[in-house]
Formats: structure tokens, C-alpha cells, sequence
């Protein structure tokens, strides 16, 4: 029965996030149930595509993105694919009438992976594009549920929010990118070279993204808006914690977020959200 394939992918894709992101799947906690099965689906399509090209250093990766490429578009065409992941993305995909040119935007980020190490402002701007903004965009398909004019309205927040996720990750992980991967993201940034005064430059900019961010949960359905503004305060955290420290430390620890922490905040995102006040 594919009822019972359909299962055992959604489990999957719920596993994959589970495992990987305990921030996003923290969030996905908290949106309506109807929400879940969907986001954990577009989530465990986005990871299994970043892990071809930031892990399997051992293996053809080109080979494996462009089979899974491939892949991917069968699903989406057959409605069916034998990989888990796959038949999950591509019911979310049909479901939720998800463009084609978000997922040809995304896949083509990851490709810049597979040859790009450092960027300028074009192509920072569109990775970040392919690599964050589309993905919140794919999420807000779900959200909207068909409501062509809310996706419109909601859309550049959206984008915005996702490209501040996606730098906070980068600020985080400067020095891991650098030193396992080679890669520099932000343009104009050299290893050697970065200093007090970049990293306030790429944090301000930063805040703006989030500002923007916060503008548009305001605005999402109510299923929704609770879990993503969770996960904003997860990511803003984090922002104030790397604010506070040096340039150089960023180089050479990663900044977390302990567990009895996040526990206060979803406390306090929670009576924010009670009181009306986010």
C-alpha cells in the first residue's frame, strides 16, 4: 500500500530534522499540526542536498547532486520516488503548488558549493538567494495554503528572515568553513583580514534582516507565526551572544546555545506571543 510508503517517508523527513536541526525542529513543535509533515519535508530535502556537497569529501559530488538533481525532478513529475526523502518532498511539492523555479534556484546553490571559495557581493547575494531566501519561500507556500495574495504580501520578509538565519550561520561558522571546507562566504572577506570592524559591518547588516523578519511573522497565520517567531528568537540569541565577543574568538569557537537557555527563551517567546506582544 502507498499509504503506508507515504508513512514511512514522512517519518523520514521527520527524523532527518529531528537529527540535524534540534533549533528548527524545536520550532516545527509549535506550528499547527496540519503544518508538520510538510515543513519536515522541505527540511529533509534541503539537508540531504547541503550534505552531498559539505560531507561526502570521499565521494564524486557533483556525480551525487546531479543524480539527486535528476531525482528530485522525477519525483516532483511521477508523483513517487523510492528514496524516502524524495517521495515526501515531491507530496509537499504537488500539495502546496511549490514553483519549480524555487527548487531550480535552491539546487543551483548547492552547486556553487561544489566549486565556489570565496564570493563577491553578486554571488554572496545569490547564494544566499538559492540557499536561504527560497527555502523560507517554500515554507510560506505551506502557510498560505493557496492564498496567492498573503504568499505575495509575506514574500519579502520571508526572504529576509531566511537570509538572516542563513548569515548568522555563516558568522558562526567562519572559521569551519574556512578551515575543513575552504570557503569564505561574505564578500570581501579575507580569513587573515577580518577584524572587529567587519564583523559589526556583517552583524549590522544582519539586524536589518532580522528586522525585516520579525515585520513579516507578525503578519503569518496563526498555525504558523508561534513556531517561526521561535525559531527567530533561537537565531537572534545567537546573534547577541557572537555580538559580544571578538572577532578572533569567532575564528576559533562556535557559539551555541545551551539547552536550560533555549528552555527560558521558548518561555518567554511563549508569554510574548499570550500578551500579543511579539
Amino acid at each position: 500500500m502507498k499509504d503506508l510508503f507515504d508513512m514511512i517517508s514522512k517519518k523520514s523527513s521527520k527524523m532527518t530534522t529531528i537529527t540535524y536541526s534540534t533549533s528548527f525542529s524545536t520550532g516545527i513543535r509549535f506550528f499547527s499540526k496540519k503544518f508538520h509533515d510538510p515543513i519536515y519535508a522541505i527540511y529533509g530535502f534541503v539537508r540531504f542536498a547541503d550534505e552531498i556537497v559539505d560531507t561526502f569529501h570521499d565521494f564524486d559530488k557533483k556525480k551525487l547532486l546531479d543524480n539527486f538533481t535528476r531525482d528530485t525532478y522525477a519525483a516532483i513529475e511521477d508523483k513517487i520516488s523510492l528514496n524516502p526523502i524524495l517521495n515526501n518532498f515531491q507530496w509537499a511539492v504537488n500539495k502546496y503548488n511549490i514553483e519549480r523555479e524555487l527548487i531550480d534556484t535552491f539546487l543551483r546553490s548547492m552547486e556553487m558549493d561544489l566549486y565556489k571559495e570565496d564570493y563577491d557581493r553578486r554571488g554572496y547575494e545569490e547564494y544566499i538567494l538559492g540557499s536561504a531566501e527560497v527555502v523560507g519561500l517554500m515554507c510560506l507556500r505551506v502557510f498560505c495554503e493557496g492564498k496567492d495574495a498573503m504568499y505575495n504580501d509575506l514574500k519579502p520578509s520571508a526572504m529576509r528572515l531566511g537570509a538572516a538565519f542563513q548569515k548568522i550561520n555563516f558568522l558562526r561558522d567562519l572559521g569551519y568553513d574556512y578551515q575543513r571546507l575552504g570557503r569564505t562566504y561574505f564578500p570581501g572577506v579575507e580569513i587573515k583580514d577580518f577584524n572587529d570592524e567587519l564583523k559589526r559591518k556583517i552583524e549590522n547588516e544582519i539586524e536589518a534582516d532580522f528586522l525585516a523578519g520579525l515585520h513579516g511573522i507578525r503578519k503569518l497565520p496563526q498555525g504558523a507565526r508561534f513556531g517561526v517567531y521561535v525559531a527567530y528568537v533561537y537565531f537572534y540569541e545567537l546573534m547577541k551572544k557572537i555580538r559580544k565577543l571578538p572577532a578572533d574568538k569567532i575564528l576559533h569557537e562556535r557559539v551555541r546555545i545551551p539547552n536550560p537557555q533555549k528552555y527560558v527563551l521558548l518561555a518567554e517567546a511563549c508569554i510574548k506571543d499570550k500578551l500579543n506582544l511579539i
